[in-house]
């Protein structure tokens, strides 16, 4: 049982949006959001962009490839539950690539990597590991926190 979960948890890893991610590694006294910095987010931005367009267009051919008038009515309800479960996974998807656009509009505007709510900076880690972070950790927790209280 251990095991199964080893695996799906590993095989989740590699589903990751990076999984050819490599970290960065600022110089010493390199300054925050330098332009190796944003050459590094807009390359994670593109590349994430791509994969989720790419997806977008294997589900058009999925779709169109794979439906059938099936005369059995379990069959034809599970083919549209089917497509059902992949469009709203989609439409998360356009969703998200909406959101990544917006974040490399930021970084053309040189408004990336500092968080909107205090001003400070977001870092590094935290950018990499959510690239369209637009808060610091700190002011994120409070607005969790004041979500729950107010929607229980």
């Amino acid at each position: 049982m251990a095991s199964t979960v080893r695996k799906k948890s590993a095989s989740k890893a590699v589903d990751s949006p990076f999984k050819n991610f490599t970290p960065y590694k600022p110089k010493k006294n390199e300054p925050y959001m330098s332009e190796g910095q944003i050459e590094h987010f807009r390359n994670i931005l593109n590349k994430w962009r791509q994969e989720l367009m790419e997806e977008v267009d294997r589900t058009v051919h999925h779709m169109r490839d794979e439906a059938a008038n099936f005369p059995d009515p379990a069959d034809r309800a599970t083919q549209e539950e089917e497509f059902s479960i992949e469009l709203r996974t989609r439409d998360r998807e356009r969703k998200l690539i909406k959101k990544i656009d917006q974040t490399i509009d930021r970084l053309d505007q040189d408004d990336f990597g500092y968080c909107d709510t205090c001003g400070v900076e977001i870092g590094l880690r935290r950018l990499e590991a959510r690239p369209t972070a637009t808060q610091c950790i700190d002011c994120k927790s409070l607005d969790e926190i004041k979500e729950r209280q107010l929607h229980g």
